[in-house]
């Protein structure tokens, strides 16, 4: 809800409705001031309109249909016009913060306000449950009304049916999302006119969908009318004439036979495959006009469904704002800061926060902001929860695009001596190995990686974008079957040993005394490298300082990039450091495998020969 200015809510610039009649139910059973009348009227609409002088004569409008089972309506003022109907987060110049928001749509021909003021007049009759405004009515802000409701329930195709059946929207934290779920699929249980909605509110675990349920249920139990027409259970709101909302987490079991109307999915972010949404999305495919609606925060894992669905609608919306379009049924709505924004400063938190001073306060921003200055991983939270930027890891290692600006075409390296690191995986995912190559001042690195089919089928579960991809283009070996044979990776060692010169392989001991029996027997030199403090430290810290002086060359490898962009750093009171795989939301294998690498071939340099010729494995 935005702020009047005089510390009262229900004004500032918000959804504002011509005050035409909707039926005499309006006003025989609601009996509330319109927003921003400044004290609690009880006159009739046309009464009303004339003491705010707002409106000289009251101007009949004509309902778009009739309201929903006696569902009662309030009118609901509009925010005043600006000049420009998108969202812009103020005048922008080079280098300053923009807000990323919902295209094309409020010029659109095809836009009924009407049909839209519908969603709004629903909402004006739910209340507010919790914090400063708790028993209000919930008014849509100007934000909500111009990027989400107008133009998503507003655009309509000639048939008269919605134009847009997806809409995902990327919003920071503290914006409100679990209560503007919770309407939306209120108004789809009660007003959309679906003969027997279905409509579902998914989030990423049970104790986020109780939120958005528990918002719902004490929204229904606020207004008399709804409450009278409908059974609140556990986990599920039963329409009388027929439909419910259900509330399901997605770490829940998967429900199949649904043939949901509406589909509202929050924290997409941190669901853990794509199962669900598969399921959801594919529910509703036998209703007239559908509704799938997603909201997230930002993440940190690229390759996860959210980030695919948010590229996707980035993609969408660019393609709008160059008048193209490649997708005609979604509508995009995201909010976010420019990676490039300083995100220290209060004009970056406004581009990303439409609820900025209303839902969220200036003070809280200073707060974390203060916390972010004295901690690295206070700063990653920061920028991903509140200014909606996708940053690497939780508290990931390195800065990537450090790391990416290592990257460059690789000379010609064959007969060149390297060292190696070899990560082997417990027979079910990724195995890596790293070649190292001393390079003039740099480190380069050259990888490869493995994994067996079973694996790619287990990644397409989770997400299509992954192993299966990779492998077509030739970044990853497949080796057949469930669990990777090591006699495979062995046999490409030693066609490697063939066509470079390694001195030494630097090899995780865990799991791996067999193949280090049989690359020694096959002439070559293996050590074992622990994966502690005292090992991995200063092997960390040699690869953190070739990153930070761009002294480490890489061709750019996409598997090694992911590995590295994953890597999590832990601690210890000494300041020791060590990439952690148990931290690491994904595979950091070629990401170790490229440490060790790093530290054998330094270490080799130096001395000049590896100091474990000629003596077989060795324990580091």
């Amino acid at each position: 809800m935005a702020n009047r200015g005089d510390g009262r809510a229900g004004g500032g610039r918000q959804v504002r409705f011509d005050g035409g009649d909707v039926g005499s139910e309006i006003r025989s059973q609601v009996r509330a001031p319109a927003a921003g009348a400044g004290r609690a009227d009880e006159l009739d609409g046309q009464k009303r309109s004339r003491r705010r002088g707002d409106a000289p004569t009251l101007r009949r409008a004509r309902p778009v249909r009739k309201p929903a089972e006696g569902l009662p309506m309030r009118p609901v003022p509009e925010p005043p016009h600006q000049g420009n109907d998108k969202a812009t987060g103020g005048k922008s110049g080079r280098g300053q913060p923009r807000r990323r928001d919902a295209i094309g749509a409020a010029e659109d021909s095809r836009l009924s306000p009407a049909a839209a003021k519908r969603v709004a007049i629903f909402s004006a009759s739910l209340r507010h449950i919790k914090g400063e405004h708790a028993g209000q009515p919930f008014i849509l802000s100007d934000w909500q009304w111009r990027d989400i409701v107008r133009p998503f329930y507003g655009t309509l195709r000639p048939d008269g049916l919605r134009q847009y059946r997806a809409m995902p929207i990327a919003l920071a934290r503290k914006q409100g999302k679990s209560t503007l779920a919770a309407m939306l699929g209120l108004y789809h249980l009660f007003a959309d006119g679906e003969q027997f909605p279905e409509v579902v509110c998914a989030a990423g675990s049970r104790d986020q969908a109780s939120i958005v349920f528990d918002t719902a249920a004490a929204m229904v139990q606020s207004c008399p009318t709804l409450a009278s027409r409908c059974t609140v259970l556990r986990r599920e709101i039963v329409k009388k004439s027929g439909g419910f909302l259900r509330c399901i987490a997605a770490d829940g079991k998967l429900q199949h036979g649904l043939n949901c109307s509406a589909v509202v999915m929050d924290e997409l972010h941190v669901w853990p495959d794509r199962e669900l949404y598969e399921a959801l999305t594919t529910s509703v495919l036998a209703r007239r006009q559908p509704s799938v609606i997603m909201i997230s925060t930002a993440g940190y894992d690229r390759e996860s469904l959210w980030h695919e669905i948010y590229s996707r609608g980035k993609a969408v919306a660019d393609a709008r704002q160059a008048s193209q379009e490649l997708d005609e049924t979604m509508l995009p709505v995201i909010y976010e800061a420019p990676p490039e924004a300083d995100w220290r400063i209060e004009a970056t938190w406004k581009a990303a926060n439409p609820g900025y001073n209303v839902s969220v306060k200036p003070d809280y921003f200073r707060q974390k902001v203060n916390e972010a200055l004295a901690s690295p991983a206070e700063e990653q939270s920061f920028r991903r929860l509140h200014l909606n930027q996708w940053t690497q890891s939780s508290t990931r290692w390195l800065n990537m695009e450090r790391f990416d600006a290592c990257a460059a075409p690789l000379p010609d390296l064959k007969g060149r001596a390297c060292w190696a690191g070899l990560d082997l995986s417990s027979t079910q995912d990724l195995s890596a190995l790293v070649l190292a190559f001393p390079f003039d001042d740099k480190i380069i690195l050259k990888p490869f990686a493995w994994a067996p089919t079973g694996a790619v089928k287990e990644r397409e579960r989770r997400n299509k974008q992954r192993y299966d991809q990779w492998a077509a283009k030739g970044h990853l070996t497949l080796i057949e079957g469930e669990v990777i044979d090591y006699s495979e990776i062995k046999a490409q060692i030693m066609a490697l040993a063939g066509e470079y010169r390694i001195r030494e392989i630097a090899i995780d001991r865990w799991n791996a005394a067999q193949l280090s029996q049989e690359l020694q027997a096959e002439g070559l030199s293996v050590v074992a490298f622990g994966q502690g403090y005292a090992s991995m430290s200063p092997a960390a810290k040699a690869a953190e300082s070739l990153v930070l002086q761009g002294r480490l060359w890489h061709d750019g490898h996409p598997v090694q990039r992911w590995c590295w962009g994953n890597a999590v750093i832990e601690n210890d009171s000494a300041g020791n450091i060590k990439p952690s795989k148990s931290k690491s939301t994904e595979k950091i294998d070629l990401c170790v495998a490229g440490v060790m690498a790093i530290a054998r071939a330094q270490l080799g340099e130096v001395t000049g020969t590896s100091v474990y010729e000629g003596r077989g494995l060795g324990m580091l």
